[in-house]
């Protein structure tokens, strides 16, 4: 069990939609603990990013996390999660919903906007899914 992840997620789409692939990094105390990418078919960004959240999100879960910090790039997918954003596209609305439910067995998480260079492994990492 480790008490404290952090989860950085990112969905690429070349087109929309288009190819789409998904990366995720999850960290604890400044290591990384595991890593990886999936190409997931054809999607918009949108749904890439939501995919790319419930990647990392059951990546993560495997430490038995209390604590789970979710950071990705798109401030649409963070401003619905927090509920700051209505999700009015069925589709996103039902990869919230799962999202959140994924999130159940943890005690606290938070989800943050970071910019491209704070999430650069998660971008590079779905950018090689789409190159394979």
């Amino acid at each position: 069990m480790v008490e404290d992840v952090t989860a950085y997620f990112d969905g690429a789409s070349r087109g929309n939609p288009g190819a789409a692939a998904v990366g995720w990094v999850i960290t604890a105390e400044g290591a990384v603990l595991t890593e990886g990418n999936d190409r997931i078919g054809t999607a918009t960004n949108n749904v890439a990013e939501y995919r790319a959240l419930l990647a990392a999100i059951d990546a993560a879960l495997i430490y038995d996390p209390v604590r789970m910090d979710l950071r990705g790039d798109s401030q649409l997918i963070v401003r619905q999660m927090t509920g700051e954003y209505k999700t009015r596209d069925g589709t996103l609305a039902q990869l919230r919903e799962e999202a959140l439910s994924a999130l159940d067995p943890v005690e606290a998480w938070t989800i943050s906007h970071v910019d491209r260079e704070g999430n650069a492994r998660a971008d590079a990492l779905a950018a090689a899914a789409l190159d394979e």
